[in-house]
């Protein structure tokens, strides 16, 4: 899976939106990783938040193999 085990290589990692995520949408997040930079498809960690393009994002969860929970790095 290339990942480590389960999500370890993931959580907690920053990245940077770039399709808007939130309620009702996939978005989509570029997470730096493995000395380079991936898209994964995101959804906010917290139902109901909305985190608009650029915003800078820490992944809570991970679900192999692409997809992420998200919520904003600096809290806003």
């Amino acid at each position: 899976m290339g990942y480590g085990s389960g999500d370890d290589g993931m959580v907690g990692l920053l990245g940077r939106v770039t399709g808007a995520v939130g309620p009702g949408l996939v978005g989509e997040v570029m997470v730096r990783i493995r000395g380079g930079a991936e898209h994964f498809l995101a959804y906010p960690a917290t139902a109901g938040d909305r985190l608009e393009t650029g915003t800078v994002v820490t992944v809570v969860e991970y679900l192999p193999p692409r997809t992420v929970y998200v919520a904003a790095a600096y809290g806003g």
